[in-house]
Parts: C-alpha cells; sequence; structure tokens
C-alpha cells in the first residue's frame, strides 16, 4: 500500500480495533492509570516491529511453503492468550492492590503474536519502496498514538467505574481475551 492516505487509513483502522494488544492497554489504564501504563507503550511498539520484522524476513516464506505452520502458530497464540485471561481474571480478585493490569513482557508478546502484525508485514506496510523509512516512521507513531487513545479510553472507564466496581474490569478484559483466544483457535482449523 503506497498511497499515503489510503496507508495511515489501513493502519490507524486496524491498530484502533479492539484486539488483545488494546484490551491490555485499557485495563491498564482503568486500573493502574495514564502514568504508569505510559512505559507499556514501548512494549507494544517493539512487539509489533520485532512480529514484522521476523514475519517479513522468515516467516511469510515458511507460512506460503507450509500451510500448517501458521495453523499451529494461532494455535499456540490461542492458548498464550488464555493465559493471559486466567490472570486478568485472578487480577481481578486481587483489585485492591493494583501493581498492574499488565506487565511490559505482557504487552510485548501478546503484541509479538498478535495476528494484526501479520496484516501490517504482509498487506499494509509496503514490501519494497523508496520512502519505506516514513511509511515505518508513520507506523510507529500511530502505534504509540492509538495506544495512548486505549490507556485514555481505560482510564475512563476506570473512573466511571469507581473503586466499588474496580475489580470488575480486569474481569471483563479477561472474558474479551479469552474471546480472542477462541476466535483464533477456531480459525487455525477453518
Amino acid at each position: 500500500m503506497t498511497d499515503p492516505l489510503l496507508f495511515m487509513l489501513a493502519v490507524l483502522t486496524l491498530l484502533g480495533t479492539p484486539g488483545p494488544t488494546n484490551t491490555l492497554l485499557a485495563t491498564s489504564g482503568a486500573v493502574v492509570g495514564i502514568r504508569k501504563s505510559l512505559v507499556l507503550l514501548a512494549g507494544e511498539l517493539s512487539g509489533y516491529l520485532v512480529a514484522i520484522a521476523a514475519i517479513r524476513v522468515v516467516l511469510g516464506p515458511i507460512f506460503a511453503a507450509y500451510p500448517p505452520i501458521g495453523s499451529t502458530l494461532k494455535i499456540a497464540v490461542a492458548i498464550y492468550l488464555g493465559w493471559i485471561a486466567v490472570k486478568l481474571w485472578l487480577r481481578g480478585a486481587r483489585v485492591a492492590a493494583p501493581a498492574s493490569a499488565a506487565t511490559l513482557p505482557d504487552i510485548f508478546v501478546t503484541t509479538l503474536l498478535n495476528p494484526k502484525a501479520l496484516i501490517f508485514a504482509l498487506t499494509i506496510i509496503p514490501a519494497a519502496h523508496p520512502q519505506l523509512i516514513w511509511f515505518f516512521l508513520a507506523y510507529a507513531v500511530s502505534v504509540v498514538g492509538v495506544g495512548f487513545c486505549w490507556i485514555l479510553i481505560g482510564r475512563t472507564i476506570g473512573a466511571t467505574a469507581g473503586e466499588r466496581h474496580a475489580g470488575l474490569v480486569p474481569r471483563i478484559a479477561s472474558v474479551a481475551l479469552a474471546g480472542f483466544a477462541g476466535l483464533i483457535f477456531a480459525s487455525a482449523f477453518g
């Protein structure tokens, strides 16, 4: 996708779509606030960049040659998201001491395994373009900007829920992540 306007629309649309990483960012914003959640944006950006590089250099050609490997990876991603969902559910029971709703490694690995990275790597970010560095820079700024918006959304939800219902936010996010895990698991067989 080499048209800058279409590129930005595609990037912002895909990044803004609810998914595992956005769920964790919003949950963190709700539970620990904006300031403590900002560090998670570094995990999101690095997770996407590592995933895109790996997909372009190694995994894309392997997936094309051996489709069952892609299905196996989807199953592994679904299991990982299920594990994070369980952690968030249990976190909801201990919300009185909000150390963190999501850690930097949680965000990094979730983003690294996020199916959106595959779409960015193989469809949206141009494979070869004289101005490729500018596409990556625009992409990086968009990741941070949209991630910050998800943290703000989470903070708004957390403030609206209040202290009395604070334990519900991680549990609702847990159910959402379990749903994403189920969808990804099902896609491995269909």
